[in-house]
């Protein structure tokens, strides 16, 4: 039963290719190789090298390097950078008392059966379509990963009006516990009005000095190869923000943006170091992407 989108299907993917491949140097993912299949992982290599031509017209090389090429350039430094700036906000809160964790559109997120010690007093909230998480502990059982105890699953559609009931709920969830959320590629597929009703619904839900983690499409730059390729899969995105009017949507649901990165600053914080250790294979935050971290207040 395939249910989970493409673009959570390519950016498992160029996790597991980095963590492979590079040893997870930016961001280090290696249970991601365990969701997908042989076939899948295989038939998506074929499928981007052999579409180089899209990424870079002209290109001279083999299948191999083509791969390489699109991966580094093109598909890894989304899914690597967001991971690794939620990751070490969500280390961050953690250390400072959160007590919940919320990951809203899952996908194949793994954090949970990776999680360090650290996160063991985390209750952990897997958040996405019913469907598309009775998919994923399909894979999860394939792989022989069993969810640990601090693990709960939510079935909810985020998009729809209802999602904020299901969480409230679980029985493991508490309205009164400081809780983090991500949102890791999920900002680009709602509507500014489906955006808005899940920040109203996060504010009731989420007690003073909350956070969230997303990213999100920036308005006014030409959209990247990542878009094109959701559109041409079916999965366009849906809206993009000017950076000063989100924090102002934010703090009109009672959130301060306390941490707003560009492209420019996702490469220094997070691509820096690959830069310097490997100058012949640069990665580069992708335009027209931004971070952001908001606290609720």
């Amino acid at each position: 039963m395939q249910t989970t989108s493409m673009t959570a299907l390519v950016s498992a993917f160029v996790r597991a290719y980095h963590s492979t491949r590079d040893g997870g140097e930016v961001f280090d993912d290696p249970l991601a190789r365990s969701l997908l299949t042989g076939e899948e992982y295989e038939g998506i290599s074929s499928q981007m090298a052999g579409g180089v031509e899209f990424f870079q017209p002209g290109f001279r090389g083999t299948g191999e390097e083509a791969l390489e090429f699109i991966v580094r350039r093109h598909l890894a430094p989304s899914p690597l950078g967001r991971a690794a700036f939620a990751e070490a906000a969500l280390a961050n809160a953690a250390a400072l008392g959160a007590e919940q964790y919320l990951i809203f559109g899952a996908g194949y997120d793994t954090f949970a059966y990776r999680q360090p010690a650290w996160a063991e007093k985390l209750t952990i909230f897997e958040v996405d379509r019913p469907a598309a998480l009775e998919e994923k502990r399909e894979r999860l059982d394939r792989a022989g990963l069993t969810p640990p105890d601090n693990v709960c699953f939510v079935g909810a559609d985020l998009a729809g009006a209802d999602w904020g009931r299901a969480l409230e709920e679980h029985p493991s969830f508490s309205r009164k516990k400081i809780s983090f959320c991500s949102l890791l590629g999920l900002v680009y597929y709602l509507s500014s009005t489906e955006f808005s009703a899940l920040l109203d619904t996060l504010r009731e839900l989420l007690p003073r000095g909350s956070a969230l983690a997303f990213d999100y499409p920036a308005a006014g730059d030409a959209p990247s190869r990542q878009a094109l390729l959701a559109g041409a899969a079916g999965e366009a995105m849906r809206a993009d923000y000017d950076p000063m009017a989100l924090e102002k949507l934010l703090a009109g649901h009672g959130f301060l943006a306390y941490e707003h990165l560009t492209p420019a600053g996702i490469t220094r914080r997070f691509f820096d170091g690959w830069n310097r250790a490997h100058p012949e294979r640069p990665m580069e935050a992708q335009g027209g992407v931004n971070y952001c971290l908001a606290v609720r207040q």
